[in-house]
């Protein structure tokens, strides 16, 4: 399944399970590395019950032989066919240690990330793209040469702080502001995907134009692996904390208060109207690659693509299709203030995906008198600029304040778009386009303030 940002976010959905880490350090810290290797061993030559051997009771449970199976099938059809894995080895991880073993897919390399209990059975296993297993340097207060000033700010939550960082630009004047919004996944602050950091493209650009900017890393990153197995929903995933980081960032010295955005990619864009709606004290909203249709519409179109890119017989696309069919009859039959069915589907609780079926971007937009400024990549695979974005414009046309714009070539990323139309393309190096940036640097500087 692939969904929204990047499908390489979510590739590990399915296999995200948590439980107590071991400390790599003790004894069983090698036992840990032992097991982590044997399990990786018997998942590539199709093993899937000694794969599974290795796994503590709790995650033997939610993840038994069969589902195993299914979810390496899945990881495959993404990143394509596994070919091969270097050795593991002992790393932190968001404070944490973990166990972790580079592989090679033949589209895109991935990490395995496993963690253990005291007795050195796994209790963690965890695929992400190698991009973002590397270890991440705290920011540091500093000051760039061309004068902007660069400090950590956490962005507080109830389960814990959200590592962050403020750009603020030279000089003293009261400068507008936004709070970036990464798209789905447990992506970090630069919106890592491949060798690519677009959010730290869009934020170094914005800094030296004189607009600040705060962004974070996402809870699903920072806290995975406590989240992993539990029940919550995409505001505990998204809004709420993106709503924390605007009233934060008004509160900073330099920023004007009444001059504070949002600027979302991908999901974030898809929520951005929802934020809007409960804080309507921001100044305007800037939505990037915005879905425009209901989540489960935007996975079927994805995978109808995505699967017949990748070769897949009709049969075969139609056995998927139905799948996200089953589930999205199944949630739709819950009545208002029903609970969530149990159990999980792709890895991520009902809880999460009730929560995000009821999403309506269109809907939530239209109540909203704040300005917006919409744009989109004319070669973006993922989200589509007929499905998606001509529907903005044919919904919001005449509102006003309201600004849209097509970048022809241009991908998810807004980047150039690659020749595969696969997330392939996103191991490429590339950079935000500088006439985005400079479109999204125009708008902001003529809006003006929100009343309070």
């Amino acid at each position: 399944m692939k969904l929204l940002s990047c499908a390489l976010t979510a590739l590990s959905a399915a296999l995200l399970l948590a439980a107590p880490p071991v400390h790599a350090g003790d004894a069983s810290g090698d036992t840990c590395m032992e097991n982590s290797a044997a399990s990786l061993d018997a998942l590539a030559r199709g093993d899937y019950a000694v794969a599974g051997a290795h796994f503590n009771a709790a995650v033997g449970k939610q993840l038994d032989a069969a589902k195993l199976k299914q979810a390496w099938a899945q990881l495959q059809a993404s990143a394509g066919a596994y070919s091969g894995h270097a050795a593991s080895a002992h790393q932190m991880l968001q404070g944490e240690p973990a166990v972790v073993t580079p592989i090679t897919f033949a589209k895109v390399p991935l990490d395995l990330v496993t963690a253990c209990d005291a007795q050195g059975s796994i209790a963690h296993y965890r695929f992400l793209p190698a991009s973002m297993v590397k270890p991440v340097k705290p920011t540091e207060a500093h000051v760039e040469a061309n004068g902007v000033r660069v400090s950590p700010l956490n962005i507080p939550t109830p389960i814990g702080p959200l590592p962050g960082e403020l750009l603020v630009p030279a000089g003293q004047g009261s400068f507008p502001a936004v709070v970036l919004l990464v798209g789905s996944g447990p992506l970090d602050m630069d919106e890592t995907i491949g060798p690519n950091k677009p959010f730290r493209d869009i934020a170094d650009g914005l800094a030296r134009a004189g607009i600040a900017s705060l962004r974070y890393d996402k809870r699903t990153l920072t806290y995975g692996a406590r989240m992993a197995g539990a029940p919550f929903s995409i505001d505990e995933e998204v809004t709420d904390d993106a709503l924390t980081a605007a009233k934060l960032l008004a509160r900073q010295p330099y920023i004007n208060a009444r001059r504070v955005f949002v600027i979302g990619h991908s999901l974030g864009a898809m929520m951005a109207p929802r934020l809007g709606q409960r804080d309507p004290q921001l100044a305007g909203l800037v939505l990037l690659a915005a879905p425009a249709r209901r989540i489960f519409d935007v996975i079927e179109q994805q995978v109808r693509d995505q699967s017949t890119k990748e070769g897949l017989s009709a049969a075969a696309i139609e056995q998927d299709v139905q799948v996200g069919v089953k589930e999205r009859k199944l949630l739709a039959a819950v009545g208002s203030g029903q609970p969530a069915p149990q159990g999980t589907f792709k890895g991520l609780s009902q809880v999460y995906w009730l929560s995000w079926s009821r999403v309506d971007p269109l809907a939530e937009a239209k109540g909203l008198s704040m300005p917006m400024l919409i744009l989109q990549g004319g070669g973006d695979f993922q989200i589509s600029p007929t499905l998606d974005f001509a529907r903005w414009k044919q919904a919001l046309a005449g509102r006003p304040h309201t600004a849209f714009q097509l970048y022809p070539g241009l991908s998810h990323l807004f980047m150039p778009a690659g020749k595969t139309g696969t997330v392939a393309d996103y191991q490429a190096p590339g950079h935000v386009d500088a006439q985005v940036i400079g479109d999204i640097i125009a708008w902001i500087k003529t809006q003006p303030p929100a009343r309070h």
